[in-house]
């Protein structure tokens, strides 16, 4: 109940009980409302609310309503429904059965943020001739990128309008019986029944009628904004924001029905509306609290003491307004959002197939019946006003088809109650026709309710972002060079090349880089220019247009300006005249800027271009240059421009410099070692066909960069792309990358010829595109060659190995070497390459006996035979062997880098201390004996279980490598030690990090740091801790074996991925990861033993290797 308004608002007298049903006190929930009073557009007349209002676009056609009176009408049913064969039950005139009660619907406390609607059908309606091959294409992209909900809807379909002015209730109607038959064939059926509405959760969106600033209706209109969070990277246009507030906001709980959204708004609605659903039946306008000025150019609920609506007013008087408000003086504004139970929706949808109302559906256009416009609020949802009589709503509906089709919607839907929700702190902003309005919608933040955060630049690369001004805006552009924008102004959809100075008060889209020099130069103030995707039949051209911010677009020229000025100025100063711009037929009121036949199209001798229009801002000297050429080009007004609008080939354009910025994009942010997340951008372009061009620029970045930890996150980014192209089929994507096939690519990148191992990944790419399995093994191989580098950046480390030479021991002399565990107190994984160096990397262990010993040990000793034994003991120094192996040849010794091979860290460890010299044409028995007059035999063991995730592997590592260096007569201090293990993982391409040979070989404890830099290097401070605090800390040890093993290998590539990938969340746990482990070592200094709960700490670990725990 929290947050939801009930009956608090301004009420009318109770009118007595409605038709068939009790008196219910009714939960009035909060809403917003369109401007216009109605989902489809403005201009829908309500009857009997103060004034006479032409109708236009969707209302009923040609119908005028006078205050408080109308037209009398028939109300009997049409004849020719009699006998009428249909599948639907269709409403008679006998009163419809009750609604179903208690179906459905979520408490109030379940409609959370955190949950969403499951939706059967999303429907987006657009108008006759409206491209809805193209808008079925944007509807499926964003299933694909996730925009529709955790569960996408199983049916998305955009529905073109039977009719060219259908008006909003017939769209609805429409759009319904195509809902409904689609169900039912998903349900089996062979015809509609209105049986798949009961459990059906339907959304029905509106495009409405076109829109003078954006080509692609009101729906499309990008907003500045981005979502870092988002799964795929993607324009938001107004029908995302909506799509997300109907989905995660508005609808959350409801029951079963149908919801009608309108895109003529910008609407915003706080993340729990507060909406009550328990026991709801009928149908829920929602509403928006607006302000009585507002209210006179638009629709606002007028309700009763329970709740229900009285009448919906639109254009009212004063009077007639401030009834309908609050006691706050706010009033319910009509907000183009309705819900029908599935009750309602049944009864609805049963109306489709009785004359006047099948003129409606696509039905009635193949069965010849004339055309009928509706409207949703008028004429659907008014006949369910509690203050209407059957008389005055029938009366009102103009011409006899109007009449007649009020009359079976009265018949039908009567008895349904209608409430109102409205939405505290909720908002909504019609889009008007104004330029002015649209400027600063697109400029000014929204709301702190709304689930959008706008931004200065939105899906752009500016080279120079210093010269946009706050109050500015930039979406989906690409800006190369000093383009200066003003406070105030828009830039959408440009590809523009400075210097450019773009006044304030401006709105420019659709330009290309073409357009540039037409612009430079050119004084921009107070105006709107826009690039127009134009078809003539099959002839597909460019067309600009050129208005002024303050232009009005339907008043007559001689009260209206054009570019800001007085149509009479205008014509003086460019020699223009009225005959150029009006047939002399076209009656001096009609004379307007809409009809104005000012664009040029075509020329007989020329290409057109920007500065075909352009000219109109020039002063009279230079205009006169240009009317000449003006003038013999076929022109076209803005009103006759809107039928051949290539509204797909617009989105196209879109989608192109969409991506192309995108690629400026990949690039900015590998070369700029940016903390940025290219996955969003990968899935988009994976999605949208522009992978190629994706796997191009990542080829130009890995091999033009001259830096390997570049080079490897651009070869990581392809893994990526061509993991995602395989849609989540093909396999895992970890398994093996060592098929011969790639081996010459491998082999020029292992040789620090990166460009040319770029060269050979891309040729031999080419070959594994065709299928899912394909495409995932080849980006495992992308995965060994990004660990190539990796390997090779971590290589870097071994300028820090510092080796001395000491006394050769005697043969068969044991050198033993015994380390502790160690324990990771905090920041594990922020030592993992490439976040190491990346990111820069700090690590608190601490070094542990187990059971009173030493845990993990070597011992080395030289022997008389040219040979290399291997031994692997049992738990202890003095335990049997358990395995044994002799090398004799290099040939023994070729599988050291495969971590399951027998022997391999040994094989690795004696390669990497230079013990043996791997690869050479010299023998290893020559090699051993001219060296050491012999071979080596090594003892290794380990009471600690494998995959323990105590840092066995690693110690092991440093306990061999310091008692090979010592047995072959070298000496190498502990921080040789640790970047020697660094090395030798690399060579043996498990790929750790420092940490466990950090805490192993380091006594006590100690935090290790690395910069984010290469080289890398290893910095060690021991942290000294009271004699109280280590006793404590011995007192309270211990050691648990749950059983469970794991091969840090395989955790590392999860990590790996993980990083390169970027997601906010993952820079932001290593980031946690650096400062837990500084603020863990001063609670250690401190000796105050307050240190991170475990689980805290280890949250961050477990978020980078996916789950994993440490």
């Amino acid at each position: 109940m929290t947050g939801v308004t009930q009956g608090t608002w301004g009420c009318a007298p109770p009118p007595g009980p409605i038709l068939g049903q009790k008196n219910v006190k009714t939960p009035i929930p909060p809403l917003q409302a369109p401007r216009g009073g109605g989902v489809r557009g403005v201009g829908e007349t309500a009857p009997g609310q103060g004034c006479t209002v032409p109708l236009s676009g969707r209302g009923l056609s040609g119908r005028a309503v006078h205050a408080g009176r109308c037209s009398p009408s028939p109300t009997s049913l049409p004849q020719r429904v009699r006998g009428r064969r249909r599948e639907l039950d269709y409403i008679s005139q006998q009163a419809p059965r009750p609604p179903r009660r208690g179906r459905g619907g979520a408490s109030p406390g379940r409609s959370g943020a955190a949950m969403a609607a499951e939706w059967s059908v999303v429907l987006l309606t657009c108008q006759r001739g409206g491209c809805v091959s193209a808008f079925q294409r944007e509807l499926e992209a964003r299933r694909l990128r996730g925009g529709l909900g955790p569960r996408p809807p199983p049916l998305l379909l955009a529905v073109e309008d039977p009719w060219a002015r259908l008006g909003s209730g017939g769209a609805t109607l429409n759009a319904l019986l195509v809902a409904a038959e689609h169900l039912s064939a998903r349900a089996g059926c062979t015809v509609v029944t209105s049986d798949v509405l009961r459990e059906a959760r339907i959304l029905i969106l509106h495009m409405g009628r076109d829109f003078s600033f954006d080509d692609c209706g009101r729906a499309f209109t990008c907003l500045p904004v981005e979502e870092p969070g988002a799964l795929a990277e993607a324009l938001v246009c107004n029908l995302d924001s909506l799509l997300g507030t109907m989905t995660h906001r508005l609808c959350v709980g409801s029951p079963p029905g149908v919801w009608v959204c309108s895109t003529d708004m910008l609407l915003t609605v706080p993340s729990a509306p507060g909406i009550v659903w328990d026991g709801f039946q009928g149908v829920r306008v929602i509403a928006v609290p607006g302000s009585q000025m507002y209210a006179r150019n638009h629709g606002v609920y007028l309700t009763d003491e329970q709740g229900l609506v009285h009448d919906i007013i639109y254009k009212g008087t004063e009077a007639q307004i401030r009834q309908c408000a609050g006691p706050d003086g706010a009033v319910p504004l009509v907000c183009g959002v309705v819900f029908f139970s599935s009750d309602a929706a049944e009864q609805l949808l049963a109306t489709h197939v009785i004359p006047p109302l099948d003129a409606c559906t696509y039905m009635g256009l193949d069965s010849g019946a004339p055309p009928i416009q509706l409207s949703l609020f008028f004429d659907i949802v008014l006949c369910m006003a509690r203050g209407m009589t059957e008389e005055d709503f029938v009366k009102g509906g103009g011409d006899a088809s109007a009449r007649n089709a009020r009359s079976v919607l009265w018949t039908a839907l009567r008895a349904f109650p209608l409430s109102m929700a409205c939405i505290p702190d909720a908002s909504y902003d019609y889009m008007t026709m104004s330029a002015s309005d649209h400027i600063r919608s697109l400029t000014l933040l929204p709301g702190s309710a709304s689930h959008l955060r706008f931004s200065k630049t939105a899906h752009s690369h500016v080279d120079r972002p210093c010269l946009l001004e706050d109050g500015s805006s930039v979406t989906n552009c690409l800006l190369e060079g000093a383009v200066r924008l003003a406070a105030g102004s828009v830039i959408q959809h440009c590809h523009l090349q400075g210097p450019l100075e773009i006044g304030p008060g401006c709105l420019l889209s659709g330009l290309a880089v073409g357009s540039s020099p037409a612009l430079q130069g050119c004084p921009l103030r107070d105006i709107v220019l826009q690039g127009h995707h134009v078809r003539l039949r099959d002839l597909p051209c460019r067309v600009f247009t050129l208005t002024g911010r303050l232009d009005d677009w339907q008043s007559p020229a001689e009260e209206a300006t054009y570019l800001n000025v007085p149509w009479a100025e205008f014509f003086h100063r460019t020699g223009i005249r009225e005959g150029d711009l009006w047939d002399a037929e076209t009656p001096r009121r009609s004379r307007c800027l809409l009809s104005a036949r000012l664009f040029p199209v075509l020329h007989a001798c020329e290409a057109l271009g920007l500065d075909d229009v352009l000219w109109l801002l020039a002063p009279a000297a230079a205009a006169g240059k240009r009317l000449a050429c003006w003038r013999t080009a076929w022109r076209m007004s803005w009103q006759e421009l809107l039928p051949c609008l290539d509204k797909a080939a617009e989105l196209g354009a879109r989608r192109a410099l969409f991506f192309l910025q995108g690629q400026r994009k990949v690039r900015a942010v590998l070369l700029g070692h940016r903390d940025s997340s290219l996955l969003p951008l990968t899935r988009s372009a994976v999605h949208e066909g522009y992978h190629e061009a994706m796997l191009g620029t990542l080829d130009e970045v890995a091999s033009m960069a001259g830096d390997v930890g570049i080079a490897a996150r651009a070869l990581a980014c392809i893994a990526e792309v061509l993991g995602c192209m395989a849609r989540g089929e093909g396999g895992l994507r970890s398994g093996p990358a060592a098929n011969r096939e790639w081996a010459s690519a491998f082999g020029r990148l292992e040789s620090g010829d990166i460009a040319g191992g770029v060269r050979e990944l891309a040729a031999e790419r080419q070959k594994w595109m065709s299928r899912p399995a394909l495409l995932v093994r080849a980006a495992r191989h992308y995965e060994g060659a990004e660990q190539i580098l990796v390997r090779q950046a971590v290589m870097s480390s071994c300028q820090f190995v510092t080796v001395g030479q000491a006394e050769l021991p005697p043969l068969g002399h044991w050198v033993q070497v015994a380390c502790p565990a160690r324990l990771d107190l905090s920041g594990g994984w922020s030592d993992t390459p490439p976040i190491t160096y990346e990111h820069g990397g700090a690590v608190v262990d601490v070094a542990v006996l187990v059971d009173g010993c030493r845990p993990i040990g070597a011992r080395v000793r030289r022997i008389s035979e040219p040979e290399l034994r291997l031994v692997s003991l049992g738990g202890t120094s003095r335990s049997e062997a358990v395995a044994e192996l002799v090398c004799r040849e290099l040939e023994h010794l070729q599988d050291y880098c495969q971590p399951h091979a027998p022997g391999a860290l040994l094989k690795a460890a004696f390669i990497c201390t230079q013990v043996v010299q791997f690869p050479s044409q010299k023998p290893l028995q020559a090699q051993l004996m001219e060296s050491f007059g012999g071979g080596f035999e090594v003892h290794t063991w380990s009471k600690l279980p494998h995959g323990s995730g105590l840092g066995t592997s690693s110690i092991l590592a440093g306990a061999v490598m310091a008692s090979l260096y010592r047995a072959a007569g070298k000496a190498a201090s502990t921080e040789s030690l640790i970047h020697a293990v660094l090395h030798l993982e690399q060579r043996l391409t498990t790929g750790g990090g420092w940490q466990d040979q950090v805490g192993g070989l380091v006594p006590g404890i100690k935090i290790g740091r690395s910069k984010a830099q290469l080289p890398l290097r290893v910095e060690v401070e021991k942290i000294l801790v009271p004699d109280s605090f280590t006793q404590t800390l011995n007192n309270h040890l211990l050691l648990v074996y749950t059983g469970k093993t794991r091969l840090a290998r395989n955790l590392l590539q999860d990590v790996v991925r993980n990083w390169y990938a970027r997601l906010p969340s993952t820079v932001q746990n290593a980031d946690a990861l650096v400062s837990n482990a500084e603020e863990c070592a001063q609670a250690l200094r401190q000796g105050t033993g307050q240190l991170q709960h475990p689980q805290h700490r280890s949250g961050h670990e477990r978020f980078l290797c996916g789950g994993c725990g440490m």
